[in-house]
């Protein structure tokens, strides 16, 4: 029972995105983040996500939630969790 119980709680610590990073990515970012906007960093730019990257993935997803100069609030997807968020980040800036 104990040994059940640590797994469950293993499992649901591990936050999974619900939506697919790509299909985010085309429906929400994909407008600013393909060079578009030259302040937006262009998917796949690491030089230009690096210094982003390198303030954590918290402080990004807050960005995104909340808006960014140019980025609206939650970046134009609505339905996205902070989860969703990290997967797309992670996908833009590898």
């Amino acid at each position: 029972m104990l040994v059940t119980s640590a797994v469950l709680l293993c499992l649901s610590s591990v936050a999974q995105a619900a939506q697919d990073p790509e299909a985010v990515y085309a429906k929400a970012c994909s407008a600013c983040h393909n060079g578009q906007l030259p302040m937006a960093p262009k998917r796949g730019d690491k030089a230009a996500w690096e210094p982003r990257v390198a303030k954590g993935m918290d402080a990004l997803v807050q960005s995104v939630t909340n808006g960014l100069n140019a980025m609206p609030p939650r970046g134009l997807c609505m339905d996205c969790s902070a989860e969703d968020y990290q997967a797309v980040i992670k996908l833009m800036s590898e």
